[in-house]
């Protein structure tokens, strides 16, 4: 009777350590709270690779196959459509293809560096018949003093993005050519690397897996 009862105690199976549930669930936890943490970041490079790749296209890219030019705009007087710090795109135009309402960049002096961005509010001719246009920032309250000649017209504008003109003022020249890049190949470098992390976390994970079933079954033999 007493050997029965020996018998059957030891046939019963041992209790789990509660101390090694409890911290297995807390490792699981911890492994899930990185992996989720690695997925975060890996979604935030790549939306600043996309974001930073479209700004290289809208700022360098286009204007650069097109023949077009970048400027910003940095008073009030285009408001509100176009506020200080919005980047707008010039293309060249022929003074014919100026019509009344366009938005034109041009020379306050002929052949001087420094430009206005104004409305197209009337177009006329001079004594000669040459086209002459009279402009206005969609915030002023009067014409501009002086009538636009063909000769001081850089172009029409294409398209414009909001605040991204500062960014173009800080960054120009030759800076614009390798520091839009560099940044654009980083941000690149980066994704590719959290992305390789993330594969490689996985394969680990997976691996720990089926060592951990292996030693279950091995467990489970004896």
């Amino acid at each position: 009777m007493n050997g029965n009862a020996l018998l059957d105690v030891a046939a019963q199976p041992s209790a789990p350590d509660e101390g090694s549930v409890a911290m297995t669930d807390a490792e699981s936890t911890g492994e899930d709270r990185v992996s989720i943490t690695r997925m975060i970041l890996q979604a935030i490079s790549w939306v600043l690779l996309i974001l930073v790749s479209l700004l290289a296209i809208v700022v360098v890219v286009v204007p650069l196959v097109t023949g077009a030019k970048p400027y910003t705009i940095l008073t009030g007087s285009m408001e509100p459509q176009y506020p200080p710090g919005t980047l707008v795109v010039v293309q060249p135009a022929e003074a014919e293809d100026i019509n009344l309402g366009d938005v034109i960049t041009y020379q306050l002096e002929s052949g001087k560096a420094q430009v206005v961005t104004h409305r197209v509010v009337g177009v006329g001719a001079d004594a000669d018949g040459t086209p002459v246009f009279i402009t206005r920032g969609d915030a002023n309250d009067a014409d501009d003093a002086d009538p636009v000649l063909p000769v001081q017209i850089v172009g029409k504008l294409w398209y414009s993005v909001p605040y991204i003109g500062w960014i173009n003022n800080v960054v120009t020249g030759e800076a614009r050519a390798w520091a839009i890049p560099i940044v654009v190949g980083g941000l690149f470098v980066y994704g590719i690397v959290t992305i390789l992390l993330g594969f490689r976390d996985r394969r680990r994970e997976k691996a720990a897996a089926r060592d951990a079933a292996s030693s279950s079954d091995d467990v489970t033999e004896d």
